[in-house]
């Protein structure tokens, strides 16, 4: 049932992790620890805003299932289904104050996951870029790698913590911070084109494409600041859609359900 800001049915929240079912599968995983970046529109599923309890239910039980595979996970979540700071800059919004509401978008959908996430028995911690004590706990890297390796879901909200920059450039920031053997863009579309599929038919899907490729032919897999960040620290960008549901467990198990940039 969708509901526009408030979580339902996620029943009584645990902390356990199964480290015996993690040990047994670690070796079964093609990545060790991932970053991944969500959408925040899909959080809305195709209802333009809001979070959709379904689509949410559904990121945390694949989630859960990695983490027990022996997958440390971090992630990065947009706002863009609650505020975006570039478009409400449009409207008549300072630049700066509309990137602020846009972090603060983010931390509302980060504290909706985690919930959904410890209500199945996964534990998660929320970081926050901005120091938003006791909403989540500011930022560090070193307590967002000791939390994956406890077993934990390490959100991190806010982006980069100042304005001008995108969730996207947070997230490619947030990969090389945690040494993440690779970032995920889980996507509504299913990898990487040479046009937008949803309006070129003739659009034909990449399975690897370069860093420079992606700059040369303008495709927007993430904005500029991000490519040349990953570009610059040899991290690998997956693209692939995560609203499919098996798609997380696919990728990381090394199927090809994606484009890879490299």
């Amino acid at each position: 049932m969708y509901n526009s800001l408030f979580l339902i049915n996620f029943g009584n929240p645990t902390n356990q992790f199964n480290k015996s079912a993690k040990q047994k599968s670690e070796t079964e995983m093609k990545y060790k620890r991932v970053l991944l970046k969500l959408s925040g529109e899909s959080l809305a599923a195709g209802h333009g805003t809001g979070i959709d309890t379904d689509r949410l239910n559904s990121y945390a039980a694949q989630i859960k299932a990695m983490v027990e595979a022996g997958v440390e996970i971090g992630i990065v979540i947009g706002g863009g289904n609650i505020f975006r700071g570039l478009s409400g800059a449009g409207k008549g919004f300072d630049r700066v104050k509309g990137d602020q509401m846009g972090m603060l978008a983010t931390v509302i959908n980060s504290l909706a996951l985690s919930s959904a996430l410890e209500a199945i028995g996964q534990g998660a911690q929320v970081f926050t870029a901005i120091a938003m004590h006791p909403i989540g706990e500011h930022y560090s890297k070193w307590r967002a790698i000791k939390a994956m390796e406890e077993g934990k879901v390490a959100i991190i909200s806010c982006g980069t913590g100042n304005p001008y920059f995108t969730t996207d450039t947070g997230s490619a920031l947030r990969a090389i911070e945690i040494e993440a053997d690779v970032m995920l863009k889980g996507t509504r579309v299913d990898g990487v084109y040479t046009a937008d599929p949803e309006k070129d038919p003739t659009a034909v899907k990449f399975d690897e494409i370069t860093y420079d490729e992606v700059l040369a032919r303008g495709l927007k897999v993430m904005d500029l600041t991000a490519t040349a960040l990953c570009k610059e620290n040899k991290m690998p960008i997956y693209v692939f859609n995560m609203d499919v549901e098996g798609n997380l467990k696919k990728m990381l198990s090394g199927d090809n359900v994606g484009t890879l940039v490299y």
